[in-house]
């Protein structure tokens, strides 16, 4: 049976140990956040590990992301940010770290500088036995650039973000390009407007997720089935408790799992 996951705080008013219970329960097997300050980041670890959740991955800071391209202090410091992600993951046996290549429709072209700093992030990220998962935003130029440059032997790999594909990249598909690449998915509903990433439950949207479900499966792509949802930005759930909401999360993914 494939396993379902979903992120860490997709709903308001629990604490992590709450949260963590409910969604061992619902039967979601895999979660990821965000990077967190170091101790907090360690107690979730446990936490996860008591209740056999696998902390799949932590998401890099995205902050600034495009001055990764610039001959600037703040790519730097956008580097560091990244590196610090892979350093979290090794110490807490976290195997992925997602990162995104930009940010914005008008995100700066590949460079060398930025060029530069990837090979310094995935050396590192590899030196710790960690694997990179890029997550496609709105260019195909530089995650296209990210996969002709660094193999699958060298760690690095795809997350699919099927929202992030129904609102920002026009029409275009990114699995049949890289899918053969995927490591972890950010699955998520939205109604394909551009720029709309509304991160609803998957069927509450306009995706198709028959076609989702088809490319996941033609992928060979055997790990968790991540969910990237959340309450907050979204009236229709606001009168459900967190618990509720969960429930419906559980439904969904499980839902998908079965046309897979």
């Amino acid at each position: 049976m494939r396993r379902i996951g979903i992120n860490m705080n997709a709903c308001n008013g629990l604490t992590d140990e709450e949260y963590v219970s409910l969604i061992a329960e619902l039967g979601f097997t895999a979660t990821f956040s965000k990077l967190l300050e170091e101790d907090r980041q360690a107690e979730l670890a446990e936490l996860l590990a008591a209740k056999g959740v696998e902390y799949q991955s932590i998401h890099a800071p995205f902050s600034s992301i495009n001055e990764i391209w610039k001959d600037s202090l703040a790519g730097e410091e956008v580097l560091d940010r990244f590196i610090k992600s892979a350093d979290r993951c090794a110490e807490l046996g976290i195997p992925i770290v997602v990162a995104h290549l930009s940010s914005g429709d008008g995100a700066p072209p590949v460079t060398d500088i930025g060029r530069a700093r990837f090979d310094r992030f995935i050396d590192h990220a590899v030196s710790k036995n960690v694997r990179v998962a890029f997550e496609n935003q709105r260019k195909l130029s530089n995650i296209a650039w990210a996969f002709e440059s660094y193999t699958a032997d060298d760690g690095v790999g795809f997350c699919w973000d099927c929202g992030h594909e129904a609102c920002f990249a026009g029409g275009r598909e990114y699995m049949p390009l890289f899918g053969s690449r995927l490591i972890c998915t950010h699955i998520h509903d939205n109604f394909a407007v551009k720029d709309g990433d509304l991160h609803l439950l998957p069927f509450d949207g306009a995706i198709d997720f028959g076609r989702v479900a088809a490319q996941i499966a033609s992928s060979g792509y055997d790990g968790p089935l991540m969910l990237e949802v959340a309450v907050k930005r979204n009236e229709q759930y606001l009168s459900l408790s967190c618990e509720e909401y969960l429930q419906r999360a559980a439904a969904a993914a499980n839902r998908l799992v079965e046309m897979i």
